[in-house]
């Protein structure tokens, strides 16, 4: 077994993330978590990764706990030190892994938010003279695609009656058709876009690309608006799972539609959509 000081292995887990292609979301995210509990753990006087125990680890916790922490947060913190762990133990770094024997912390995942059609009707109405953005909403709405795939979109993946949606952190590349309020909104975004032939399909007045923070900033300005409380990106995809289930989309359709790997993904909103109408295969617009 090698040997490696807890600080070095925090430096070569990043390095592991970047090469194994993690978004980069994961990588500021876990990097934030490990970068925590080596500094705790140097509080402690455990400087390498094999003096470290379970109950080091539990502490860990606790501790964060004590300052504020949701046990949702701990609960992705223990998922951060879980995966460091897993990392070190491929390195050889370690035999045995201790945080494999902590326990998550018990807690209840809240209710998808779902937009009424009174209020999504008023954030396309909020956006109405902005052309860009009022395309970005009615694609999020109308396909369900991710903000972080939305992004990524380059003027090729635009087709006649569909988007080609590349892969993007881990998630397959997948096509999803395009209803006539979604051909109508590019329609109009197109026309005032800045004449660039290829690249990314949304863009800086400049022609660079519109950034994911960006665009999540623009998309809660409009919630606010709009009068929107409580909502956040996220919900727009929500509200496409929703509104389709209450049609009766198949499920099986649904999922390959919103790239879930499993159908258990897509079967959880069954518990948030109980006016669901009698399964069928045809598409209903928002």
């Amino acid at each position: 077994m090698k040997t490696i000081r807890l600080s070095d292995a925090n430096e070569e887990f990043k390095k592991f993330l970047l090469s194994n292609k993690s978004s980069g979301a994961t990588i500021v995210a876990y990097g934030k978590d490990v970068e925590q509990l080596v500094a705790f753990l140097s509080e402690l006087k455990k400087s390498h990764v094999a003096e470290v125990t379970k109950e080091d680890i539990d502490a860990f916790l606790a501790k964060m706990s004590g300052n504020g922490y949701t046990p949702k947060s701990i609960s992705r913190k223990l998922n951060s030190t879980r995966t460091f762990y897993r990392f070190l133990k491929i390195s050889e770094y370690i035999t045995d892994d201790p945080s494999l024997l902590v326990a998550h912390p018990q807690y209840h995942l809240a209710p998808p938010r779902i937009l009424t059609p009174t209020e999504y009707r008023a954030l396309r109405d909020a956006a109405q003279n902005d052309p860009r953005m009022y395309a970005i909403i009615e694609l999020l709405l109308q396909t369900g695609i991710r903000i972080g795939e939305l992004a990524a979109l380059k003027m090729d993946d635009v087709k006649k009656d569909s988007l080609h949606i590349p892969a993007v952190e881990k998630h397959e590349e997948r096509t999803v058709p395009l209803n006539s309020r979604a051909k109508e909104a590019l329609r109009r975004y197109l026309e005032v876009r800045p004449k660039i032939e290829s690249g990314p399909l949304f863009v800086t007045k400049s022609g660079k690309s519109f950034l994911v923070r960006n665009i999540r900033t623009a998309i809660e300005r409009y919630f606010r608006i709009a009068e929107i409380k409580g909502a956040k990106v996220n919900d727009l995809r929500h509200t496409f799972v929703a509104h389709h289930l209450r049609h009766g989309l198949s499920l099986i359709l649904l999922s390959k539609l919103l790239g879930h790997k499993r159908l258990s993904t897509t079967e959880r909103y069954l518990d948030f959509v109980p006016d669901r109408a009698k399964e069928t295969s045809v598409m209903a617009e928002l």
